[in-house]
């Protein structure tokens, strides 16, 4: 079974997909292709950031496996730390006991119908306020996996389409979440660069543009 956090990627050879998936299954396709001769370009893009892989395609089927590992590495996003607070910070490690939970005590300044309004949630001051900065970073965490795929998709066509009618325009209507006006300047591009273009900008992994 297939790890679902492993780095995606899709191979482009000239203007037409090669393949797509796992660094394993499509690293063995680019290597067949340019060992077979291919006259064509051969370009891999990161699906996550659109970014331009370069395989080691040196030697064996087996050799070049052997290698992806450490490309991987390079690939995965690194991994969240532990937030240590200020007064941890400060007091320097920690010895044996129940772990703190990273809260921090600081000043609030509200009007009186604020702190009223918050005296009768449930849970308490504390608790509501807590609640709604988790709200608000949730909803703030969709704008940026928005931006995120927006970025993704204008490398892609950067190094895919860039001298392609109508890419300055495309790219326009890219960033204002345009999708329709996107595709009608993208009418004339070769039709796996159109898919692959709308999969990373619009694809089911990208949240909905906020109306």
């Amino acid at each position: 079974m297939s790890d679902p956090s492993a780095p995606s990627c899709t191979a482009f050879e000239g203007p037409r997909r090669l393949a797509s998936g796992a660094l394993a299954e499509v690293a063995l396709a680019v290597k067949a292709a340019a060992d077979g001769g291919s006259l064509q370009p051969l370009l891999v893009f990161d699906d996550a950031s659109g970014h331009v892989i370069d395989f080691d395609l040196r030697g064996t089927e087996a050799d070049v496996i052997a290698r992806l590992p450490a490309l991987a590495a390079q690939l995965a996003p690194p991994p969240a730390q532990p937030r240590q607070t200020e007064e941890e910070t400060a007091a320097g490690p920690r010895g044996k006991g129940r772990p703190k939970l990273g809260v921090i005590a600081r000043e609030v300044t509200l009007l009186p119908r604020h702190w009223d309004w918050l005296a009768v949630q449930q849970g308490g001051a504390s608790a509501t306020l807590r609640r709604l900065v988790e709200q608000a970073r949730r909803a703030g965490g969709v704008s940026q996996q928005r931006r995120m795929a927006r970025e993704t998709a204008y490398r892609f066509i950067s190094a895919m389409a860039g001298n392609l009618a109508g890419f300055e325009e495309a790219t326009r209507a890219l960033f204002a979440d345009d999708r329709p006006r996107m595709e009608a300047h993208m009418a004339t591009w070769p039709q796996d660069i159109r898919n692959h273009t709308l999969r990373l900008a619009w694809g089911d992994h990208v949240p909905p543009t906020e109306a």
